[in-house]
């Protein structure tokens, strides 16, 4: 069987507030690291989040 494209990813915020989003991305199409502006719930406030492993 062939491997599946995507893999799933952790996107953690950069305020350290230890929230995250999980999400998917295919590799071989994006090879950076991934990079929003999303909400953070806990800093009740829209901070960046960087792709990190999910452990």
């Amino acid at each position: 069987m062939a491997k599946p494209a995507t893999i799933k990813i952790r996107l953690n915020s950069t305020a350290d507030t230890g929230f995250f989003y999980v999400t998917k991305k295919n590799p071989r199409n994006q090879t950076e690291k991934m990079v929003f502006r999303k909400y953070d719930p806990i800093a009740k406030k829209h901070v960046e989040f960087k792709e990190g492993k999910i452990k």
